[in-house]
């Protein structure tokens, strides 16, 4: 199945669904192939355009108990790729290119597996994962939430069921000075009061880590100010703070704004939040019943925390090392992409109530 896993994935790299710039729509070429791949073995195909590149394609065939969830979406390629990032390269026991581990891969293991089965099956395709807003989960939920009783969401975990995350909540806060020319007296950077938050911010994370409060920050984007010497009159930080399973996120985001000088602060606002994923007796079921060896719980976060707080045991399973995903030379190892494509084949050789 290997050489048909290859091929699926040759052409899903190809495709190029970077987000941003969240251009995706129901045509996209990887779409229609997915659609195609699918519907020529026995899927029920619903596609359903939600704007902005948000878009899901549930695939169904029989009367699937267990849906697998896999984002089509990929981050922008970084800038020390040294080669065509969307021409797949199979190379030293590797297959190479944009997406190839996150989460392209599983895709293409999903579609071979597809293909390969004539079981009970459901996938649903989303396209905006990477955009943090996960509309497409969110929208399919509303509406499908009670037809499933258990979820499998790709994501590269070494071919191990992920049962435990963490958390993720974004934030952008702005400050306010006083510009002026650099030399005088009288102005006040907010450039400064941003740079002297951030410093607190990261040192109570870094208080929290170290007492095992277990919550982790990220200073992504720094903007503000003009030249050298004009002093800045605004200032705007973005960042995310990734707490653990069982973690107040409440009371970690009032430990960072206490970082802020209190009349430094115009506005404060969350932009993304979602919850931590925490193992359940149901989700170590699940696992088991896939023949799926767990594994202990991972700092990035995953979709698979939207449908569980919706009340679905759910996994994280797929092939590839998180540590290659969105990184220049994006890769899978092809012994991954084997034995991914031979659990989904599992999970889709099963009629309902055999699992």
């Amino acid at each position: 199945m290997l050489d048909d896993v290859t091929q699926h994935l040759r052409t899903l790299v190809a495709c190029d669904t970077t987000n941003p710039p969240r251009a995706i729509g129901e045509d996209h070429p990887a779409l229609m192939h997915a659609r195609e791949a699918l519907s020529s073995c026995g899927f029920t195909i619903e596609t359903t355009d939600l704007g902005s590149g948000s878009v899901n394609c549930l695939a169904r065939r029989g009367n699937p108990t267990t849906l697998v969830n896999c984002h089509l979406d990929t981050v922008p390629p970084d800038g020390g790729w040294d080669r065509n990032p969307f021409d797949l390269l199979i190379e030293g026991g590797r297959a190479v290119g944009l997406g190839a581990c996150d989460v392209k891969g599983a895709a293409a293991c999903i579609l071979a597996a597809g293909q390969r089965t004539t079981g009970d099956a459901a996938v649903l395709f989303s396209t905006d994962e990477e955009a943090g807003s996960s509309v497409c989960v969110r929208s399919f939920l509303d509406e499908y939430a009670n037809s499933f009783t258990g979820v499998v969401v790709s994501e590269p975990t070494g071919c191990r069921a992920v049962l435990e995350h963490r958390g993720i909540v974004s934030c952008q806060v702005e400050f306010k000075g006083r510009g002026g020319h650099a030399s005088q007296g009288g102005s006040h950077s907010a450039l400064h009061d941003a740079v002297l938050w951030g410093a607190g911010a990261l040192g109570a994370a870094a208080g929290a880590e170290a007492r095992g409060d277990g919550w982790r920050l990220n200073l992504g984007q720094v903007e503000g100010g003009t030249k050298p010497n004009m002093v800045a009159s605004s200032a705007r930080v973005r960042f995310g703070v990734r707490p653990r399973a069982g973690s107040d996120a409440e009371h970690i985001l009032h430990a960072i704004r206490a970082a802020a000088p209190s009349d430094a602060v115009t506005t404060w606002t969350t932009r993304f939040t979602a919850p931590a994923l925490r193992e359940t007796a149901e989700s170590r079921e699940l696992a088991a019943s896939v023949g799926l060896e767990t594994a202990p719980g991972v700092d990035f976060w995953t979709e698979a925390a939207l449908f569980a707080q919706a009340k679905l045991p759910t996994i994280v399973f797929g092939p590839g090392d998180i540590a290659q995903a969105h990184a220049p030379g994006e890769f899978v190892a092809l012994a991954d992409l084997e034995a991914a494509a031979g659990v989904y084949a599992r999970l889709f050789s099963a009629r309902d109530g055999e699992r």
